[in-house]
């Protein structure tokens, strides 16, 4: 009882942090808009843009985790830990949207460049670096543990980055009017957006698609397997992630006497578990009438 309610005083904890984060990210993204567009740099809405897809990040995230919580019931039999994975996949196509849509700003700004106050750009570029920093320190514990506050954590210092750029590309138009900075380093922005989505969709999406976990190769698992005592042949294997967290396995197991049946259920179970970290199995044994494991 202790242990669960430390947990849920953790948890708690993490809401309230990715709470404070939204919050400040809103209102960041606010200042950094208005700043933007007084100032006329494209640079500073870039950042704008992708703190707010950062803030948009953290209050799906935080959804999710609410959800994530609730227990399996008729409706959901395996539970709603996916709803993190959906969210993660909802903010990262978000991501590649609006890295696209500031490439697309940045080549037409090439047409139609406009005068930059710089020291605009500077001061609230600024207030946008220490606000980045505060958010990543906030979801920094959060992100060891999940995929989405790893990938809200990622996108707060890359956020801290662009912002020491748009800072930079402020201070050479203050001391040299090189405008030029503001669209390349807008690309720049973008460019890390789309890297940053690209990285994560594929493992996204990967467990979405029930896939095979990264670290388990399933010739290993078949192997280790028929290398039980008792154990025949094994097929129709199929394994797949529940979440990031939790690995699960069906198959079909021959085995050659039908009163080992339950010693070798659970040397299974606990080789899949120690060696695999498949912590939910599904497995249908078969007799192996004629002594051979492809009957």
């Amino acid at each position: 009882m202790g242990h669960e309610h430390h947990h849920h005083d953790v948890e708690t904890m993490g809401d309230r942090r990715l709470v404070w984060a939204i919050a400040i990210n809103m209102l960041l993204t606010l200042a950094q808009v208005v700043g933007g567009i007084i100032s006329g740099s494209l640079a500073l809405i870039a950042d704008a843009l992708h703190n707010f897809s950062d803030a948009a990040s953290l209050l799906i995230a935080l959804v999710a985790r609410k959800i994530g919580r609730q227990p399996a019931d008729h409706f959901k039999t395996f539970g709603y830990k996916r709803a993190e994975i959906i969210a993660a996949l909802i903010n990262l196509v978000t991501l590649v949207i609006i890295g696209l849509y500031l490439i697309y700003a940045a080549l037409w700004r090439i047409y139609e460049p406009q005068i930059i106050e710089g020291w605009m750009v500077v001061i609230v570029a600024s207030i946008a670096l220490v606000i980045d920093v505060i958010t990543a320190v906030l979801t920094y514990t959060m992100s060891k543990q999940s995929m989405n506050m790893r990938a809200a954590f990622l996108h707060n210092v890359s956020d801290a980055l662009a912002s020491v750029g748009v800072i930079v590309a402020g201070s050479l138009i203050l001391l040299y009017e090189w405008y030029w900075t503001d669209t390349v380093l807008t690309l720049m922005i973008a460019g890390y957006v789309l890297y940053q989505a690209a990285t994560m969709l594929p493992r996204t999406i990967h467990i979405l698609m029930q896939g095979t976990p990264q670290e388990v190769i399933i010739n290993d698992v078949i192997q280790a397997m028929e290398e039980t005592a008792g154990v025949s042949n094994v097929h129709h294997v199929h394994v797949w992630q529940m979440d990031e967290h939790h690995n699960s396995l069906e198959a079909h197991v021959v085995i050659g006497d039908v009163s080992e049946m339950e010693i070798v259920k659970a040397q299974l179970k606990t080789e899949l578990e120690k060696h695999f970290n498949i912590s939910h199995s599904t497995l249908e044994f078969e007799v192996d009438h004629c002594g051979r494991g492809c009957c």
